[in-house]
């Protein structure tokens, strides 16, 4: 077994970009209090049409970083390796690494609780290639709601228009308005549409502006924090091992000053952050 420090630190956050921003966004309107730790794996992102096998092995290698730093709990703020890499890690890695840690993901908390959304039990997923391929949302969603048609459709151009801050352009439209399309068209009864992708919530006013009304759109931040409190209520002894400071530290292994500018996108407010090498 690895020997991380032992003292309380702050709750990791990963992503292989700047998506998991929304999700850290989330998670601290709901719950201010504690520290956070956001590692970026910028510089080898995107992991959305990566193998199985390399999206594990980059998650692994974060995760592992993130413990060394002193974080006891570790969220993938990342659709991509939650789907791909947090079973291997949670099942394969943390007996070794520390079972005293704990690594969640994203997905999930949705999955939970899309049965209470839906009316006419027919969901739609707009999310990435890998995520899609995955049939991750699928799965989740059948393990509590078995009733429930999900489709799914993939959006190779979203991420690159919130990332070249093209999401409120008029080249937008197009990207958006197709993908809605084709959804709707694989599937007219759906009622609820989760975005499976932690980037897709800068485009919140391009997809309403083509969701027909009755539609709802559901993004993945407000679900995550809620379910972090309800984790924190089930495992106080996790909970106790987080430090409650209110302070964020971002980490990247690209350059600095350009996730400063893109942080500033999703957060619409100035960071400081380190650069680090994960291997």
């Amino acid at each position: 077994m690895t020997m991380f420090p032992s003292k309380p630190g702050p709750i990791g956050i990963f992503d292989s970009g700047y998506g998991g921003l929304t999700i850290l966004h989330g998670i601290r309107q709901l719950l201010p209090q504690y520290d956070y730790l956001y590692l970026g794996d910028n510089a080898r992102a995107p992991y959305g049409t990566r193998s199985f096998d390399v999206v594990y092995e980059f998650t692994r290698q974060a995760v592992t970083r993130l413990f060394e730093m002193g974080c006891h709990l570790v969220i993938l703020g990342c659709n991509t390796a939650s789907a791909k890499a947090l079973r291997t890690i949670q099942e394969h890695d943390l007996p070794n690494l520390d079972p005293q840690r704990r690594v969640l993901g994203i997905i999930r908390p949705t999955a939970e609780v899309i049965g209470s959304l839906t009316h006419s039990r027919h969901v739609g997923i707009f999310a990435t290639e890998g995520t899609i391929r995955s049939q991750s949302y699928n799965l989740e969603i059948h393990k509590f709601f078995p009733d429930i048609h999900v489709s799914g459709v993939a959006c190779p151009f979203w991420v690159p228009l919130v990332e070249y801050n093209e999401a409120d352009s008029p080249g937008a439209d197009y990207f958006v308005k197709k993908r809605i399309d084709q959804l709707l068209r694989m599937d007219s009864e759906i009622d609820t549409i989760i975005l499976g992708c932690t980037h897709y919530p800068l485009l919140l006013p391009k997809i309403h502006k083509y969701i027909p009304r009755g539609i709802r759109i559901i993004s993945q931040g407000e679900y995550v924090a809620d379910a972090l409190q309800k984790y924190f209520h089930r495992h106080p002894d996790i909970e106790q091992r987080c430090t409650q400071g209110g302070e964020v530290h971002y980490l990247t292994t690209e350059n600095p000053e350009k996730f400063k500018e893109q942080a500033q996108i999703f957060l619409h407010e100035p960071v400081e952050v380190e650069n680090i090498t994960l291997v």
